[in-house]
């Protein structure tokens, strides 16, 4: 397949080649934003899915019918992607953007916009293990070795994509600087009902509560990870094998502990708080 093992280094990172050209990252580094575009901001394997099927279906008033018909990559594309100016929906309004890429490369554009920003943060002991598991199946991605090797990179910011650390820190000091909206993973778990409510008002598109029932129905895992639209199952196996790690895989929060030692887990604890000891940032979970 098409630059499968190609890698690109952009704004101090690498990314998969496959699905970026140093064209397609210069065209998202320069985008013009338009003050009704919503842009989804996430570190891998974050909820970005999650977030794509809850604004779709804010925005359609509950109705499932284009979740159900348009795969999420053509509903949101992502920015940073090679096919981005393909498929980004020119008529409607407001267009829904997502991408991986760090605040500094984004931000000088958002700041010329009143663009809104939505940016979901997880606990990153649940990032590492479903973007080692992420990476079993995505062929465009390197072979992540054991767990332990995988989990050390991820630590020190040398995989793709970059710092966990970096990213969420970077893009949650913009919070007065952008009209930025911060989420979890776990808040969206916690109270699912809650945080589509509290989106939809912040976005303007307030719903009436049939409409909050059917986006709730619409947003399940159970009910994402059977929508071909949403589980990349339409994509080939040769670019995502499936026999290997569904795409969809748990939907859980804490499946950190089925595979963390307490070395492992003690090591985590020890950088995250050297990253993060002095971060006034709001995060729903410890490392404990």
């Amino acid at each position: 397949m098409d630059r499968m093992e190609v890698t690109e280094t952009f704004a101090g990172m690498v990314l998969p080649g496959h699905m970026h050209t140093e064209e397609s990252l210069c065209f998202a580094s320069t985008f013009q934003f338009r003050d009704t575009d919503v842009l989804i901001a996430t570190y891998p394997k974050s909820g970005t899915t999650w977030m794509q099927e809850i604004l779709t279906l804010i925005y359609s008033k509950g109705d499932p019918e284009p979740a159900k018909t348009i795969p999420n990559w053509a509903r949101a594309p992502w920015l940073e992607h090679t096919y981005f100016r393909e498929v980004l929906q020119e008529t409607g309004r407001p267009r829904l953007i997502t991408t991986h890429l760090p605040c500094q490369v984004l931000t000088p554009a958002l700041q010329k916009a009143k663009a809104k920003v939505i940016y979901v943060a997880r606990n990153p002991k649940d990032v590492a293990v479903s973007f080692y598991h992420f990476h079993k199946m995505a062929k465009f991605l390197p072979d992540p070795g054991s767990f332990e090797d995988f989990l050390m990179r991820f630590l020190q910011g040398t995989v793709q994509y970059g710092s966990w650390f970096q990213h969420v820190k970077g893009w949650l000091s913009q919070r007065t600087e952008l009209a930025l909206f911060y989420i979890t993973y776990e808040d969206l778990h916690k109270d699912l009902r809650h945080s589509v409510e509290r989106l939809a008002e912040w976005l303007g598109c307030p719903l009436q509560p049939e409409e909050v029932q059917a986006t709730l129905q619409h947003c399940s895992f159970t009910s994402m990870r059977e929508n071909a639209m949403v589980n990349y199952t339409l994509i080939s196996p040769e670019i995502m094998d499936h026999s290997q790690s569904r795409f969809m895989r748990k939907g859980t929060v804490g499946d950190w502990r089925e595979h963390f030692s307490p070395l492992q887990n003690k090591l985590f604890h020890k950088i995250y708080q050297e990253e993060m000891g002095d971060s006034n940032l709001r995060f729903p979970w410890t490392t404990d």
